[in-house]
């Protein structure tokens, strides 16, 4: 019974981690092509960067493949959307 549950919570924890991670992609993709990021907050961004960094290291610590995962790509997706606040300021 522990492994059946122990699948379970891992595929909830994978579901909920690509639904969180793919929120960001409408905004990176829109910055990427707008090039405009007047109204995005550098402070909100630089916050979900160091996030999701101490999130995935976390992961990594106890070894849980969603949170690794979600944070990854969270991380690639705000640093992403970071960069191009800084570079279209």
């Amino acid at each position: 019974m522990e492994t059946n549950y122990s699948t379970i919570a891992t595929i909830i924890g994978l579901v909920g981690a690509i639904l969180t991670t793919i929120g960001y992609l409408p905004q990176m993709i829109k910055v990427i092509r707008t090039k405009r990021t007047r109204d995005l907050s550098l402070t909100m961004y630089i916050v979900m960067v160091c996030g999701a960094l101490f999130w995935f290291v976390y992961g990594v610590m106890i070894s849980s493949i969603p949170i690794i995962f979600a944070n990854s790509i969270s991380f690639i997706f705000v640093f992403t959307i970071l960069i191009m606040k800084i570079k279209y300021k």
